[in-house]
């Protein structure tokens, strides 16, 4: 036989608020109280988690070749210096294809350093698939040009926010386009130059 409570609000013995319900909100303590909960808090039957529960980020560890316009598929390694560590799972890389480990919003971040000598523009791409690789569709790209005489470094930065609906079935390349011979991403194994990043922000919108 079950039996129910009805009160407005639950005090202890100073009188200070424990549970209060007001305008359908609950307060949970007091002002300057620590609330412990022992077990899993959920939301609607899922566990909150508080904070980024997913970041990674990986890097190209070798030159590309001069001229080379097309996916990234090797040369890549999630980063390995000593300072560095990942958050949750991190994502998976497959010839250059790199699968999510989990729903949610995640922000994509390409950070391409190259080597070149033309004065017209090249260009590093972000492709997107939902459905498994069939299909990819630009959602950033990156593009320099070098207007000097002689060869250039430059570094550049593109992002964007990807809303994965089904970790299964999303996937992210890079793709390079419009280098000339003497144009070519530059990478190595002892520190970043050419790498991205991907950061969970939240739950899936």
């Amino acid at each position: 036989m079950s039996s129910i409570l009805k009160v407005d609000e639950i005090q202890d013995t100073s009188g200070n608020n424990i549970i209060n319900e007001n305008a359908n909100t609950v307060t949970i303590g007091k002002s300057g109280d620590t609330v412990n909960v022992v077990g899993t808090l959920q939301n609607n039957g899922s566990g909150l988690v508080s904070g980024i529960t997913e970041a990674d980020q990986w890097r190209l560890t070798a030159d590309t070749a001069g001229g080379t316009n097309a996916d990234i598929t090797a040369n890549l390694e999630r980063v390995d210096d000593t300072n560095f560590a990942k958050i949750g799972t991190g994502m998976t890389e497959s010839s250059g294809v790199f699968t999510f480990p989990s729903t949610g919003l995640w922000h994509v971040i390409s950070n391409p350093m190259y080597s070149t000598n033309q004065d017209a523009s090249t260009f590093l791409f972000t492709n997107l698939s939902s459905d498994s690789g069939s299909n990819y569709s630009s959602i950033a790209v990156v593009t320099g040009a070098n207007d000097n005489v002689g060869n250039a470094i430059l570094s550049l930065y593109v992002s964007a926010f990807v809303n994965v609906t089904n970790a299964s079935t999303f996937r992210i390349k890079f793709t390079s386009s419009s280098f000339n011979v003497n144009t070519f991403l530059k990478g190595d194994t002892t520190q970043n130059e050419t790498n991205f990043t991907f950061i969970r922000l939240g739950d899936s919108q």
